[in-house]
């Protein structure tokens, strides 16, 4: 009988050496970025307890979330009568107690509150790993995704959120790729739905309008239609949705009309305050206030923050936001927190769409020895080491294959420069290096090849 061909997951992508290449430079550039601004490093579990994360992303978030089996005779924890209910809740609650975090932030605050007493506030963290969720694999949607979070908590100021448009910036200038940062506020949103009338459908609107990217404002109102609103309060929420403008005139705008709202009013002038402080030092790319921003997760209670591509269709390349509370949950209260997300993966396709890595991306090795036999293999190889003291990446053949193998190895993992020594070489005290790209071969002293490697690796 013949064997299934192995596979992996939907959802779930192999990486081979360029691409790994290539999601290095990604991380590279967003850690250097993080520690020019004083963010500091930490790690936290794959997995955590399933009662760490439920109830913390919304109701959609929660079926999102991938429960882990617990290990063992699990079934004996649940009688016939459970088994036949088929209520995949209750079971799921019966059978698991652990899940795969669905994002970083939760986990980061299960980890403030954990570890309070050995953290100096305003803690400032970055965090770089994957995170798993249950959703429908499309283009630019994964079911296994890293993230490359920071967080400021302890700290109420607004300078936390306009550093972080600037690392926004910085990322995105450093990788090429033109972007909109999307900002918007929470408080504002609140003061929206007391002015139409239902501030009690606070979840309903917001997890509505989080999706008009996706489908569309017509979708969107009907959603909210069948939740509830009326149609009344549809046509006052309507124009907001498409408030159109420069940022001083939206913010003169929402002065007026949430006038009368003191949440509403608090978040305009949080709003204006943190653009205020951008003004500071400005942005290269445009800053956008977007009343049809909401972010569909619970926790956000402030500032709310999207970066869009402007070059590419492709989902939110960086998302986060201001949570007034969050380690509340977990027994910490009055701790206010902000944070942003950089989407790698998305960032990644955006970059490889619009063709912005650089050609060197992918070279391993920058220099191929090539192995004629024992003794000029061992010649070779002390000036192998002396390239690499100076940080030259480079290898030697492992056995004495024909030279046109060699050659070849090196030209199909584009290795740019090939190193060859002989009788004649090794009496001269001298090595051959040829240039794979222009073909060119000149004979050289040591010093001389470290030369014209070092010029290449810095161009």
């Amino acid at each position: 009988m013949a064997k299934d061909k192995p596979g992996i997951p939907k959802g779930t992508r192999d990486f081979d050496p360029l691409e790994i290449s290539r999601r290095e430079l990604i991380f590279d550039t967003i850690r250097e970025t993080y520690r020019m601004h004083g963010f500091r490093p930490i790690e936290t579990p794959a997995m955590e307890n399933l009662s760490t994360l439920t109830g913390k992303y919304g109701e959609e978030g929660d079926r999102l979330i991938f429960r882990v089996l617990n290990s063992g005779d699990f079934p004996s924890k649940v009688d016939d009568a459970e088994w036949q209910s088929k209520n995949p809740q209750r079971l799921a609650a019966r059978i698991s107690d652990k899940a795969l975090r669905y994002d970083l932030t939760v986990p980061f605050a299960r980890y403030v509150v954990q570890h309070q007493h050995h953290i100096v506030f305003p803690f400032k963290r970055y965090q770089m790993q994957p995170v798993w969720r249950a959703d429908r694999p499309q283009k630019g949607r994964y079911r296994e995704f890293f993230q490359c979070d920071a967080d400021v908590i302890g700290s109420d100021s607004l300078f936390n959120e306009a550093e972080f448009f600037q690392i926004i910036d910085k990322v995105f200038s450093q990788l090429n790729i033109d972007v909109r940062i999307l900002v918007n506020n929470r408080k504002i949103l609140a003061g929206v739905a007391e002015y139409i009338g239902f501030p009690h459908k606070m979840g309903l609107i917001t997890t509505a309008i989080d999706k008009l990217d996706k489908v569309g404002l017509d979708q969107v109102l009907d959603e909210l239609a069948r939740g509830g609103i009326t149609v009344e309060a549809l046509e006052k929420l309507n124009p907001l949705l498409q408030l159109s403008g420069s940022n001083d005139e939206k913010m003169a705008f929402l002065s007026d009309l949430l006038k009368d709202s003191e949440t509403g009013t608090r978040g305009v002038e949080e709003v204006r305050e943190m653009l205020d402080i951008i003004a500071v030092t400005p942005l290269h790319c445009e800053l956008v206030l977007d009343l049809s921003l909401a972010r569909g997760l619970d926790y956000y209670t402030g500032a709310i923050i999207e970066v869009k591509a402007l070059d590419v269709e492709m989902g939110s390349l960086c998302g986060g936001g201001r949570y007034d509370d969050l380690t509340g949950i977990f027994g910490l209260n009055d701790v206010s927190g902000v944070g942003i997300s950089f989407g790698a993966d998305r960032i990644y396709d955006v970059m490889l769409a619009l063709e912005r890595f650089p050609d060197i991306t992918g070279t391993f090795s920058q220099l191929l020895a090539i192995n004629f036999g024992p003794k000029e293999r061992n010649y070779c190889l002390p000036a192998l080491e002396n390239l690499r003291s100076i940080g030259v990446q480079c290898e030697m053949y492992p056995e004495p294959a024909k030279l046109k193998k060699q050659m070849q190895y090196a030209d199909k993992n584009s290795i740019p420069f090939v190193l060859m020594a002989g009788e004649e070489e090794m009496k001269r005290q001298v090595f051959s290096l040829k240039d794979m790209r222009s073909g060119d071969q000149q004979e050289l002293m040591l010093e001389q090849i470290s030369d014209v490697l070092m010029k290449y690796i810095e161009r």
